[in-house]
């Protein structure tokens, strides 16, 4: 195989853009006898790669019983029901006010509404006051 060729698929598989047969040729050439010097350092990954693939496991393995799955699904649609009573139940119990609440609110809204109309009446009259103490700057100067 050409040289260029394999470092080539050497920068591929490190970037994981190689495909399976690329990969395969690569573990022949690692396998084989004529390497590159400045590749031996690669050898001992491939021929370990190629190794693994022979292995097999005799350990049996067991999967978890399928009820625990069930009772997480009832218990997820039992949660969700409490959340969903719990939301409707703040719906209709939220817009009820006694009417103490309701005249109270009246009170306030009227107390607001007077305290803004004081408000632009004072902002008015220190407008006012900022012309009177020019005024009074440039009278202080000219007497001097």
């Amino acid at each position: 195989m050409e040289l260029a060729k394999i470092e080539s698929l050497l920068d591929s598989y490190f970037e994981g853009e190689t495909s399976l047969d690329q990969e395969n040729m690569l573990r022949d050439y690692f396998s084989s006898a004529t390497i590159a010097p400045h590749l031996m350092a690669y050898q001992g990954l491939f021929v370990g790669l190629k190794n693994t693939q022979k292995e097999v496991s005799e350990r049996e393995i067991s999967l978890p019983q399928a009820s625990t799955n069930s009772r997480r699904w009832w218990l997820s649609i039992a949660a969700s029901l409490v959340i969903l009573l719990g939301v409707v139940g703040l719906q209709f119990s939220g817009n009820q006010m006694t009417s103490e609440e309701q005249q109270a609110l009246a009170e306030f809204n009227k107390t607001r509404e007077t305290l803004l109309l004081m408000s632009k009446s004072f902002n008015k009259g220190t407008q006012g006051l900022a012309v009177i103490d020019q005024f009074t700057e440039t009278t202080n100067r000219i007497l001097k």
